[in-house]
Order: C-alpha cells, then sequence, then structure tokens
C-alpha cells in the first residue's frame, strides 16, 4: 500500500467518524475515535481494492445484519473504491457510538460536567435530575445512530415524530449501563412510542406487533394496527430485554380481562 493510498484511508476516516490514526505502515492504517472504543483496520484487498475489519465483533455483526453485507472467514469487509470506504466506515461509527459501552461513557462524562457547572454557580438541580435528563437526551442520540435515523418498526426517518422507546423502564433498570443499552428500547413514531411505553403493544420473539386486548378493532384500523407490523430487524441482544416488556404486557392484560 503506496503513501497515496494511505493518505486515502486516512482523510476518508478523518470525514467519517474514524479521527484518530493509531497505526500507519506499508501493510495497514489502524483507525479510530474519540467517540467510541472500536478499532478500524484498513489493509489492501486482492479481489477488492481495500479489506477493512473492526475491533468490535459486535460491531461486525450489526454491519452485516443492518447492511446485509457479506464478510470473509476472518470478519473482513471489501470495498472497491474510496466512496464505498468512506460510506462502511460512516456506518460502522454511526453504529459504534451506539453499542455498549459508548452511551454509558459518554453519559458519565456529561453528567460530571454538568454537576460541576451546577455547583460552581450554587444550582439546586439535584443529581437525579441531571442524570436523568442527560441520559435521555443520549438514550435518544444512540437510538437515531442505531436505527439509522428511521422508525424501527415502519422507517419513518422524520425526527420530529420519533421517540426514544424503553422496553424495560428508566425507572426499572438498575444501573445507567442497564438504561442506556441500545438494546434495551426501539426507535419509534409516536403513536407506537405511545402503545409501547402504556404496555398496550409488545412484540414477539420474531420482532411481530402484538396488540392488547384493550384496543378495540375500530381503534386498531384507526391506527393502522390491522396490517402486518413488524421489527425492522432484531438481535439476540435485544431479547432479555423485550422478555421483560413481554412478560409485564401479558401480566397487565390478564389483570384487564
Amino acid at each position: 500500500m503506496n503513501s497515496l493510498e494511505r493518505t486515502l484511508i486516512r482523510k476518508s476516516g478523518y470525514d467519517h467518524g474514524w479521527e484518530v490514526i493509531v497505526e500507519e505502515v506499508p501493510e495497514q492504517v489502524v483507525l479510530s475515535s474519540a467517540l467510541h472504543a472500536s478499532k478500524a483496520k484498513v489493509k489492501p484487498g486482492t479481489a477488492q481494492r481495500w479489506l477493512i475489519s473492526f475491533s468490535s465483533p459486535t460491531l461486525a455483526r450489526e454491519l452485516r445484519m443492518q447492511h446485509e453485507l457479506q464478510s470473509t472467514d476472518q470478519e473482513e469487509f471489501g470495498v472497491p473504491n474510496e466512496q464505498q470506504l468512506g460510506w462502511l466506515l460512516g456506518q460502522a461509527a454511526r453504529l459504534a457510538r451506539s453499542l455498549p459501552n459508548a452511551p454509558e461513557t459518554r453519559f458519565e462524562e456529561t453528567v460530571a460536567k454538568e454537576l460541576s457547572v451546577a455547583n460552581a454557580l450554587g444550582a439546586t438541580e439535584v443529581e437525579a435530575t441531571i442524570r436523568r435528563r442527560v441520559g435521555q437526551g443520549i438514550y435518544r442520540e444512540t437510538l437515531m445512530d442505531y436505527w439509522g435515523g428511521a422508525c424501527a418498526v415502519t422507517g419513518i426517518a422524520m425526527p420530529e415524530l420519533l421517540r426514544a422507546s424503553h422496553a424495560k423502564p428508566w425507572a426499572e433498570c438498575a444501573t445507567a449501563a442497564e438504561r442506556l443499552n441500545v438494546f434495551n428500547g426501539f426507535l419509534l413514531v409516536a403513536n407506537l412510542d405511545a402503545l409501547f411505553d402504556r404496555f398496550l403493544i409488545t412484540f414477539s420473539p420474531e420482532g411481530e406487533v402484538i396488540c392488547s386486548s384493550k384496543i378495540s378493532s375500530g381503534i386498531r384500523t384507526q391506527l393502522g394496527l390491522n396490517q402486518t407490523l413488524k421489527l425492522r430487524w432484531l438481535t439476540e441482544n435485544h431479547n432479555p430485554f423485550l422478555d421483560w416488556h413481554r412478560t409485564k404486557f401479558y401480566r397487565l392484560s390478564e389483570s384487564q380481562d
């Protein structure tokens, strides 16, 4: 790999969320970022111009699933040109910012800064309030990154209509890591968010929408719930949180009967 190609890789990394050069040698360039803990290794390919691999197996798995990408036995993704390199690095950076434990790290750093300012100003805002406000903002950013700015069910990509919905609610979580886990929720349009938040809908293990018997057939029609609605994708990491939500959904449904 010559110096021109290494320069192209550096520029592509800088422009697409990998602004730190960890290693640069003729055989490869290794990139990282201050915004997440993942690393990207770029080296020359044979059938493809470059081969890219990532330090996080979860990141590689999510890239394959969300974008139906193929990788080699060595978990390497091939790209034919600079444009595709930038696209792949950009998608990977977006996901890396959303996967554990990047949101938790960002949350603790932001809370510490805000508490420092509040204490210096003699503000009366308590720590719990700051943590909740900061956490909810970061969680929305996390889900926006993970779901590509589109509803997890409908694919609607209008930020004003999208809500960050927890499967296991904020108050029920034991730790910040649990509250901020990207797999503990879904980015949903406002009507689905309201229903999911009140346990009037949940999702099956296959990701299909399940409606409470409390919602009449007329209301289901008005809300478009009679059509087949399903999560755009679902991973095994969602299962513990979705199991929790589904258990409470059925318990509430039984108590209403």
